[in-house]
């Protein structure tokens, strides 16, 4: 069942200046930086309350999040929302008629189970489901 919106997603075309901005100029916490290799990228963490945004920018200037830039220049990327039974909502959205972009949930950000609906699912919005892999359910 889905839980919670669990984060924002923003790629970005200068990580670092982003992650300023979002500290000083916003004033936000930063949670940390996590490369993720199997997605080619790596992302920032700002919690907030009950949520997160992420910041997303291509690992090594390859991979999806390098084509949407490359495209868009930057902008919001896509919803995340916190499942605790992810392979129970694929199978329910798949019974619907929801399409993926992969076969089955693949480790991101945090060691979190994720899996993302193919935008032409959703009226053209990317939507990232996750399962955190600890007890914590956090970012």
């Amino acid at each position: 069942m889905i839980v919670g919106l669990d984060h924002i997603a923003i790629a970005v075309p200068d990580l670092e200046k982003s992650i300023k901005r979002f500290m000083k100029d916003f004033g936000l916490t930063f949670n940390g930086q996590d490369d993720v290799p199997a997605a080619k990228t790596s992302t920032a963490f700002f919690p907030l309350s009950e949520t997160s945004i992420e910041l997303v920018h291509p690992l090594n200037g390859e991979g999806p999040i390098q084509g949407y830039l490359d495209k868009k220049g930057g902008g919001l990327h896509h919803l995340c929302f916190r499942s605790d039974d992810i392979e129970a909502d694929v199978a329910r959205l798949t019974e619907k008629g929801y399409q993926f972009l992969s076969e089955a949930p693949t480790l991101g950000a945090h060691n979190c189970k994720v899996i993302f609906i193919h935008p032409k699912s959703c009226d053209g919005v990317l939507i990232e489901l996750n399962q955190p892999q600890d007890d914590a359910g956090e970012h």
